[in-house]
């Protein structure tokens, strides 16, 4: 059986940490920044840990 392929669209949305967690980004940074508060919008910057069954899918994904 040939390897699996990592999906690219997930490679460019999720990393990994060196202990193995995966990380994403906060949604909501895009536009319609002028609304928000500056307190919110720096909350955007940081990453944020997947848990459960969806870190499982996404790590099947990256495949790395």
């Amino acid at each position: 059986m040939p390897k699996m392929k990592t999906h690219k669209g997930t490679a460019k949305r999720f990393r990994k940490t060196g202990t193995g967690k995966i990380m994403r980004a906060k949604a909501f940074k895009s536009h319609i920044l002028t609304k928000k508060s500056p307190k919110r919008i720096r909350g955007f910057r940081q990453e944020t840990e997947l848990t459960g069954e969806q870190a499982k899918n996404i790590a099947a994904r990256m495949n790395h």
